[in-house]
Formats: structure tokens, C-alpha cells, sequence
């Protein structure tokens, strides 16, 4: 089931570094490797680094790489070269990947022995945060990583809601509603993975509090193909069912309950029940039917 492709976010890598490029590092020996360097931006500093001197980002959201997706980039940067260099930070054996996971598997698998990178300073945070961006601005990360992620930030840095929605460009409430993915069972969160639920499913599946009964409805949704339309009427249907069941459950209660009060006090009783709360009602027809009923309670004149 396809998945409508996502906004790409309104701020750039660049506006979110802070601190701009670094200063040079110290020269890297390597051999010019036979693709095509990335085209060099008036006032850009760009440095050909060796692939063994990179390591990959610890934070990248993404989990899982398309091994074809990374062929089909590694023959266009066979024959077209490499268009945008990767962004990576110093770190203390070399030089960690804040962007460009794929252009660098991409090398790899061409067997280079360089790639053109930008070498920027950044926190750890910043590194998280911009290696998030750079993955949401691609249609293609899906909402369970895109969920992990956020939530790895908030986790990590200890961060709000609000100061990531911030850093991300995003609405807090879009924030909050991508967090909650993760509430799913790991049944659905795995339909979402492969994209065979759409996160408008996802949202309508949050509306039911039983965990059993969403991933129900999850495999009605791609066993029928429902819409999220559809979607939202199955999840009403079946919690008004319950809240019905609740309903007739509770009266059953209150009706035995009268029942037994009754037949203890000789006299009609009524129940009146409302949420948690309600009152008992003992009607009584004369003094010594008071007393009589007070005696049964075990309260003396």
C-alpha cells in the first residue's frame, strides 16, 4: 500500500549545523579515485577523505538500507558521479557520518578508496538531530524510524516535545502524534515498516485503547485494502460495540444488586448508578419500618 510522499522539511542541513564548516582538518593521504569529485560551492570547503577514516553515524534513524536502492546509486555515481557530498564531523579515530549513509555504501560497494566530504562541527545532539533531518527530507523513511528517531532524541539529550518539534521545524503536536506510532504493537509497527499501513491508519488504530483489537483491525485493513476512511468506521464500529457490552454489563450488575438488596431488607430498593458514582434508595413506610430497616443495617436507636 503506497504511502502519500512526506513534505520535505523547510530548513536545510546548513541552517541547523550552527557553527558552519570547520576549520580544515589535517591532510588525509589518499589516491584520486576514478569517479567524478562532488562540484565544489563558491566558499565551500571540501576535503576528499578516505572510506576507512569515516564510520557511520550511531544515531541514523534509518534502519533498514534497500541493498538495490544502494546498487541502482552506485551505478549512477558510476556514471555520472558523485553529485552532493557526504557531511561528516571530527571525532577521535577519524570521522563520523552526520549525512550520506547511502552515497558512502554506495562507494563501498565501487570499491573507492575516497569520497568528497564536508567536514562540519557538530554535538553529538546536533549530529542526531541533522542525521534526522537529512533522512526526513527524503519521501522514503518510514514513520516506525521516523518515530525512533524523535523519540531517541528526546531519550538521549533529554529534550522536549517542544524542543524538538523546534529543531525539526515541526508543529509539538506533530511531534507528540509521531511519538505515540510507538505505543503500536510491534505487529502493526512492523505493517507500518513495510508500508502496508499508512500512518493515517496508524493514527485511526490509536483510537481503539485495546492492543488486540488494533492489530485486528490491522490485518482487516490490508487482508480488505481499506482506506483510512474505512478505516476509522471499523474502529468506531467495534468500540462502540464495547462500550455497548460495558453498558449492558454494568445494568446487569445494578439490576442483581437491587435484586439482592430487596430481598434483604423485605423492601423495594433502587440503584441509581452514574460513572463510579450513584446512590441507594430504601423507602420505608413508618417509624418502626425504620427502625426495622436500621436493625438490619446494624445501626441501634
Amino acid at each position: 500500500m503506497a504511502t502519500p510522499p512526506k513534505k520535505s522539511l523547510g530548513r536545510g542541513l546548513g541552517s541547523l549545523i550552527g557553527g558552519g564548516v570547520a576549520k580544515p582538518a589535517a591532510p588525509v593521504a589518499t589516491v584520486v579515485p576514478p569517479v567524478a569529485a562532488a562540484p565544489v560551492a563558491p566558499g565551500l570547503l571540501l576535503q576528499e577523505l578516505a572510506l576507512g577514516l569515516i564510520v557511520p553515524n550511531p544515531r541514523q534513524p534509518r534502519r533498514e538500507f534497500d541493498e538495490a536502492l544502494v546498487k541502482e546509486l552506485a551505478e549512477s555515481i558510476r556514471s555520472e558521479g558523485l553529485m552532493q557530498p557526504v557531511v561528516v564531523r571530527k571525532v577521535k579515530d577519524g570521522f563520523e557520518l552526520i549525512a550520506g549513509e547511502r552515497r558512502f555504501r554506495a562507494f563501498k560497494l565501487l570499491g573507492q578508496p575516497t569520497i568528497t566530504a564536508r567536514i562540519v562541527e557538530a554535538s553529538d545532539t546536533s549530529s542526531a538531530v541533522l542525521a534526522l533531518v537529512e533522512n526526513l527530507q527524503r519521501a522514503d523513511l518510514n514513520a516506525i524510524d521516523e518515530a525512533v528517531g524523535v523519540a531517541s532524541l528526546m531519550r538521549d539529550f533529554n529534550l522536549t516535545q517542544e524542543a524538538v518539534a523546534e529543531r525539526l521545524g515541526k508543529p509539538r503536536a506533530t511531534i507528540a502524534n509521531i511519538v505515540r506510532l510507538l505505543s503500536l504493537d510491534s505487529e502493526i509497527q512492523g505493517y507500518l515498516r513495510k508500508g502496508q499501513l499508512s500512518v493515517g491508519h496508524a493514527k485511526a488504530l490509536l483510537g481503539l485503547e485495546n492492543q488486540a483489537h488494533r492489530v485486528q483491525i490491522a490485518r482487516l485493513i490490508i487482508e480488505k485494502g481499506l482506506s483510512v476512511r474505512a478505516t476509522e468506521v471499523e474502529v468506531k464500529k467495534l468500540a462502540t460495540g464495547k462500550k455497548n457490552d460495558r453498558k449492558r454489563t454494568e445494568h446487569t450488575v445494578v439490576a442483581d444488586v437491587q435484586k439482592r438488596l430487596a430481598s434483604h431488607f423485605a423492601t423495594p430498593v433502587t440503584v441509581m448508578r452514574k460513572g463510579t458514582k450513584g446512590a441507594i434508595s430504601i423507602p420505608f413506610s413508618s417509624d418502626d419500618d425504620l427502625a426495622r430497616l436500621l436493625e438490619k443495617i446494624g445501626v441501634k436507636l
